[in-house]
């Protein structure tokens, strides 16, 4: 995982990345993933993750604003909406928040076909709102449960596919 904090007008702009190795076709793979209804199967539980808008059966395009409610904090409810930017089939997928808990959130999701499988790459840029005071008593705390959300992953992603799924932190 790389950590990088940008700093421009009292917001510092956090980057993470992580890269797994997930056994399987690359079109399962991304099928798998670019599908928005997977997102509540590799999302924790304790975020009580909820979509609102109606998905089902839909694969995601450019310009998909997709509604969810989840309560990272204390169980408190909090409306999220993100919007799928960019998206090159079999390559990489992009979702940035519109509404939410963060002064800004990209995520980039990339694909890899390497043999016996493809390399998953997500890197997330965020910055937390009420800077300088965000980062101040919120960001290392933030920092874990962002963490807390790709360890999940890790673990979920073998039952999807099940041979041993290899993650590695940069």
């Amino acid at each position: 995982m790389v950590i990088t904090q940008f700093k421009k007008k009292n917001m510092k702009i956090y980057k993470k990345e992580w890269k797994q190795w997930v056994p399987g076709e690359l079109d399962k793979v991304w099928n798998f993933f670019s599908s928005p209804e997977n997102l509540d199967n590799i999302t924790p539980e304790d975020m009580k993750f909820e979509i609102l808008s109606d998905i089902e059966g839909k694969q995601m395009y450019e310009g998909m604003v997709i509604v969810y409610t989840v309560r990272p904090l204390f169980n408190i409810p909090s409306t999220w909406v993100t919007e799928i930017t960019k998206i090159k089939e079999k390559e990489y997928f992009v979702d940035e928040q519109r509404i939410g808990p963060y002064k800004m959130w990209h995520h980039e999701h990339h694909f890899e076909e390497r043999e016996g499988g493809v390399m998953m790459t997500d890197l997330l840029h965020y910055a937390l709102p009420a800077e300088p005071l965000g980062s101040l008593f919120m960001g290392r705390f933030i920092s874990k449960k962002v963490e807390g959300i790709f360890e999940y992953r890790k673990k979920v992603i073998g039952k999807y596919f099940p041979e041993e799924a290899n993650y590695a932190k940069i």
